[in-house]
Formats: C-alpha cells, structure tokens, sequence
C-alpha cells in the first residue's frame, strides 16, 4: 500500500465528505457501508483519482474490490499508475 495514495486521497474525503472534520476511519473501513461516501461520491472520488493520478477508471473497475476502503483504492491506483508507466 502506498501511504503517499492513502494519504492524499484520505485528504480529499476528510474534505470533501467529512467536510473537514478528522473523523477516525480506518484504512480497511468500508466506504459504503459506514456511510462515508454514497453512489454519487464514489463517482467525485473516481473522478479525483483519474484527474489527480492520470489514470482511467474502466465501467468494470467500479468494484468494492478496487474502490471502497483506503487499502483497496490505493492499491488499486498504484497497480494503474504502474501499470501506465
């Protein structure tokens, strides 16, 4: 896991979802199903990650396997920004 991925994208929740306040949240959390970001936040989220990382974010990569906890987004665009070169 990359903690520079994890940190900057825990950035932009805290800010944008959380709006600003340092709710705990841990990196295996559940984004969906603790209520953190809903289905139209998920979508600001991929939309951060392919504008902030220069990846894209295929229909068939919108899983829970790849998007919703800090450990499986971050993984995720690591494993894409390797994988662009």
């Amino acid at each position: 896991m990359n903690d520079t991925y994890v940190s900057e994208i825990r950035e932009f929740i805290v800010s944008n979802f959380l709006f600003g306040k340092q709710g705990e949240f841990s990196d295996e959390q559940s984004f969906l199903e603790s209520g953190i970001i809903d289905s139209t936040g998920l979508l600001e989220l991929v939309s951060f990650v392919e504008e902030r990382y220069g990846i894209a974010v295929a229909d068939a990569d919108l899983v829970p396997s790849n998007l919703d906890s800090l450990r499986n987004i971050s993984r995720f665009v690591s494993d894409k920004v390797a994988a662009h070169g």
